[in-house]
């Protein structure tokens, strides 16, 4: 066995062994001589590890001067169960994931404290629907620039982790689709 493979059985040991005892994993391997591993692992080190969901079609429709909320959307995919439980950006006062919905005759929207991403499957928030809504913009966003965005994950064990994003600034979503229900935020 190679170093290096020796170190790669190491490290594949030591974290499953970590998963038993979350604070010291100590790994022995036998070749020649005794070589010893030991790694401090806690869940949140492995949680960090783990895949963000990923990120399609993002995109923040474009403002004007005095226009003070709008909206961003994408396509969330997660490989695990998490949730999108926060959102925050330097170009708004205020970033919160909403929800619009017909109540009776009449569209509501609201923000909610989370939303879930059932592992595997495809979120899409999207005028109409769930969105990102940014208030209290703190200067016009033109199409053609882009906003950076921060998404707040928590994963299934409650360690919280950021998805950092550079989304392009547009008026409609890329490949020129209208967006579903007209809504302007």
């Amino acid at each position: 066995m190679t170093n290096h493979s020796q170190f790669l059985a190491a490290a594949a040991a030591a974290v499953s062994m970590a998963f038993a005892s979350p604070a010291w994993a100590h790994v022995s391997l036998e070749q020649g001589k005794a070589a010893a591993l030991s790694q401090v692992m806690s869940r949140a080190d492995l949680a960090q590890s783990r895949p963000l969901p990923k990120v399609e079609g993002a995109w923040v429709r474009g403002s004007v001067p005095g226009q003070q909320g709008t909206g961003a959307f994408m396509k969330l995919t997660a490989s695990e169960a998490m949730q999108l439980v926060g959102v925050s950006t330097p170009v708004a006062g205020t970033a919160e994931v909403h929800e619009m919905k017909m109540e009776g005759d009449v569209m509501r929207m609201r923000a909610v404290p989370k939303l879930d991403l059932p592992a595997g499957r495809t979120v899409e928030l999207k005028p109409g629907g769930y969105h990102v809504m940014l208030m209290d913009l703190k200067q016009p966003l033109p199409p053609g620039s882009s906003v950076p965005l921060t998404l707040l994950l928590r994963n299934g064990q409650g360690v919280e982790r950021k998805l950092e994003l550079k989304v392009p600034v547009a008026l409609q979503p890329a490949g020129g689709a209208s967006p579903a229900g007209g809504h302007k935020h």
